[in-house]
């Protein structure tokens, strides 16, 4: 393989990356009214510094949802314990909420 193709190859695996995260984002937009409205309520709960999203802890179709980038809506998770699903849960108590998963996470769980 010549020095030529690796960037090419490079720059392919970008702009695949790159491509899929545009898509996210585009269907993250695709709420129904119902789905915005909830996402603007939990958004605001969120930014109170009251709650925060806790991953790994909403049962299937029960997780919510609030405002940002490649967000799923309410409702969607498609297992119990999903990794990047979350339930909002009160500030401080995420990683000491346990599932037979294991613990809560700030962060999602791949």
């Amino acid at each position: 393989m010549s020095n030529y193709k690796i960037p090419a190859l490079v720059a392919g695996a970008i702009a695949t990356v790159m491509g899929g995260m545009i898509t996210t984002a585009a269907m993250a937009q695709d709420f129904t009214p119902q789905q915005k409205k909830i996402q603007a309520e939990n958004t605001a709960r969120v930014k109170s510094g009251k709650v925060e999203p806790c991953f790994g802890t909403a049962l299937k179709g029960q997780n919510d949802c609030y405002a940002g980038a490649g967000t799923t809506c309410a409702g969607t998770s498609t297992a119990d314990y999903q990794g990047n699903s979350f339930k909002l849960v009160p500030k401080g108590t995420c990683e000491s909420i346990k599932t037979p998963n294991g613990y809560g996470s700030l962060k999602p769980k791949v």
